[in-house]
């Protein structure tokens, strides 16, 4: 799929899925994001630190987040409907966060920013089935964090769906994460997780974190 049917296909996609449904009833809802929160955590950042949230669609991380006193906090989704129904949650808090609407295969303001500290991304990366959107992927995860930022993706797992929202994914063990982002990042933390939808299935992912080494 080219990048132009991409940009106008998944949005779509996504906007449809955030405007049919509430929030707390989507497949992908969690009320209290506990693992990514316990991740963050250990990684010790400055509450100054810039975290950018992939994909955040209308996560509770960020509601979490400045609730802990973080002030760096960027959000970022190909969906507009994902985000503002985000940012009608935070209500006057939307004006601490930097929202960015862009599709992360094709980034223009992204890129323009200044270096990260955090790239946290669930979710987001096991959409992402053909090897050149992979590719285009972690190129910009490269370009956008900083020596010594960290690295936190959950994506599904080798025994997780095959399928999500009606699309195909792409699962992960730790081996495949490790080879692709490669020597310039070191794992620090990997584990299997069983997350439980609002409709009461599971879904099996990999929370991974890994520290930003060297730049080549």
């Amino acid at each position: 799929m080219c990048s132009k049917l991409r940009d106008k296909d998944l949005s779509q996609h996504w906007d449809k899925a955030y405007d049919k449904s509430e929030v707390e009833k989507l497949g992908w809802y969690e009320e209290d994001p506990v693992p990514s929160l316990e991740l963050i955590s250990d990684l010790d950042l400055k509450k100054s630190a810039r975290i950018l949230n992939v994909g955040a669609g209308a996560s509770t991380l960020i509601d979490s987040l400045l609730r802990l006193g973080y002030t760096g906090l960027i959000a970022n989704d190909i969906s507009a409907s994902a985000l503002q129904k985000l940012k009608d949650r935070l209500g006057d808090d939307k004006n601490l966060v930097e929202w960015i609407v862009e599709d992360l295969l094709a980034p223009k303001s992204l890129l323009e920013i200044d270096a990260i500290d955090l790239w946290h991304d669930r979710a987001v990366l096991h959409f992402f089935t053909k090897p050149e959107q992979r590719i285009a992927y972690f190129q910009t995860l490269r370009q956008m964090v900083k020596l010594n930022g960290q690295v936190i993706i959950a994506a599904f797992n080798l025994d997780g769906a095959e399928m999500c929202s009606g699309l195909p994914v792409y699962r992960y063990n730790l081996n495949m994460l490790e080879n692709t982002l490669g020597d310039d990042f070191k794992v620090e933390t990997s584990f299997n997780y069983t997350y439980i939808q609002p409709s009461g299935n599971s879904r099996e992912y990999i929370y991974s974190s890994f520290i930003r080494q060297k730049v080549t």
